[in-house]
């Protein structure tokens, strides 16, 4: 497999083409397109993450696999959706704890999204199960300190402006509502985001920009995995 090289316009095109028509009939008709401007470019990156994500969290995996990999695929699940698009209109790919073999989606992770006017990247854990959720609560309730050096943090600040996720609009059951991390306690989702341009994501220096930004999460990702029971 070449290196990475960053991703090409011709990736950002295959989307807004797919977004034009999203059928299966197009999609069929242009498989080997996708597999040679999308698969491939992604397949380089997750493999040049690697060792970046090694140096700094090394219990997550960077997986350059088609299927079970840390690669998103592109087939949207309809069975339950009212939106019938069958494929996703952007790329994506996942660098998620070996806890579990690394197939959970809602475990503590690393994210990049890559889509057309769209490409950000950060880490945390997306709508946990509600053990999971409850116990990253009650983390914060117990280590009020430790959530002050997570919320507070010079680096994670300046990459990503501060912890984001949609929250609960009252406290949750058997929490204080006149907790000074109450907001925080209220959330359903933890995460830091930032966002670059196709541009940024064009240039191969793009997986050091991704793996600082990473590096900047450390303190969150940290105190998720000890809230869950698993090694950062």
């Amino acid at each position: 497999m070449d290196g990475f090289s960053g991703f090409s316009p011709a990736f950002f095109d295959f989307f807004r083409a797919l977004k034009d028509d999203n059928s299966r009939e197009w999609f069929t008709a242009n498989k080997a397109r996708y597999e040679a401007e999308v698969v491939t470019p992604l397949m380089a990156f997750i493999s040049a993450m690697q060792p970046h994500l090694k140096a700094i969290a090394p219990h997550f995996i960077a997986e350059p696999k088609k299927q079970g990999g840390s690669m998103f695929r592109i087939y949207r699940d309809v069975r339950f959706s009212k939106d019938k698009r069958p494929y996703k209109e952007h790329g994506a790919c996942q660098f998620r704890h070996e806890a579990g073999g690394g197939r959970d989606v809602h475990a503590p992770g690393y994210y990049v999204h890559l889509e057309p006017g769209r490409v950000m990247f950060g880490g945390g854990i997306w709508l946990p199960p509600s053990d999971a959720l409850a116990a990253i609560r009650q983390k914060i309730v117990r280590d009020p300190k430790g959530w002050d050096m997570v919320i507070g943090d010079a680096d994670l600040q300046a990459a990503f402006g501060g912890i984001g996720g949609d929250g609960l609009v009252r406290p949750p059951k058997g929490f204080d509502a006149g907790h000074r991390h109450i907001e925080d306690i209220k959330r359903k989702t933890f995460f830091v985001m930032q966002e670059a341009s196709e541009t940024d994501a064009g240039r191969a220096d793009f997986v050091e920009r991704v793996a600082e930004a990473y590096k900047a999460a450390s303190p969150l990702m940290r105190f998720l995995c000890s809230a869950n029971g698993v090694p950062f």
